[in-house]
Formats: C-alpha cells, structure tokens, sequence
C-alpha cells in the first residue's frame, strides 16, 4: 500500500513539472506554426525573446507586476492586457485565460503571441525582447537546430 501511494505522489508530480524547452525544440515548433518571418520577426527573434522571458519554461508565471497583472508562460504573456486571470481588471485580447499559457502545448501561447505582435508596440511590448534581442545579431538562437 505504502508502495502504490508513493507511486502516485512521484506520478503527481512528474506531471505537474513544466516543460522547458530547448532552444531547437522550441524553434521547430515556432516554425512549424508559422512563427518564423510573422509580422517581418525573424524565428530568431522568437527564440531570443522566450530566453529572455522565460528560459523556455511553459509553467513560469511571474508577477504581480506593476501594472499589478501576472505574466504567463513561455512568452510571459500579461494579464492585465492580453488573458483573463483573478487579479483585476484585464483587457483579455487574445480571449483565454492565463492558464491556457501554463501547459506544455503552447499552441495558445503562439496564438496570442501572434495577436500581440500585430498590435501598434508589436515585440516592442515585450520589456525582454527590447532590452536583449532587438537590434542584435540573432543567427545564434537557431545556430546548431536542424530546421
């Protein structure tokens, strides 16, 4: 009995663990959804972009922030803007809840990454893609993937 218990906790918890991707895993799947060149930001600016944010983690959620939202997911994406959380008011413009960016398929974190970057600041709204990855040589970050 003490077995199957122990069993189930150590189950309980290797799926409750986030995924973190490498930087190739992660830039074939931002290619094969399309990431690579939308809205003229290169595959390399993806993957320099959730480094910075994340470290390539699907479950991270720092905050609160500031602007007193939470950010989620491998593109800490914000609350107060962008997905519906507990924590006040929100705008919800991509129409989820934040913890649709707390899984490992990050089919809606894409999503809405996309819908961000079609908005006026477009990556610009990303603190961590302004200060690291703009205006930088970004070939490392697909360097060494087989896309």
């Amino acid at each position: 009995m003490k077995a199957l218990v122990l069993t189930l906790l150590f189950l309980l918890i290797a799926c409750s663990e986030a995924k973190i991707y490498t930087k190739c895993e992660l830039a074939s799947i931002l290619k094969q959804n399309r990431m690579d060149g939308y809205f003229g930001y290169s595959l390399g600016n993806w993957i320099c972009l959730a480094f910075h944010a994340s470290k390539y983690n699907t479950h991270l959620v720092i905050g609160p922030n500031k602007d007193r939202g939470s950010n989620y997911g491998i593109f800490q994406i914000n609350s107060r803007y962008w997905c519906k959380s507990n924590q006040g008011p929100t705008n919800n413009l991509c129409r989820k809840p934040c913890s649709a960016f707390l899984t490992d398929d990050i089919t809606a974190d894409i999503a809405c990454a996309k819908r961000i970057v079609r908005d006026p600041l477009r990556m610009n709204a990303w603190a961590g893609w302004k200060k690291h990855c703009k205006g930088t040589n970004l070939s490392k970050w697909t360097s060494g993937c087989r896309l």
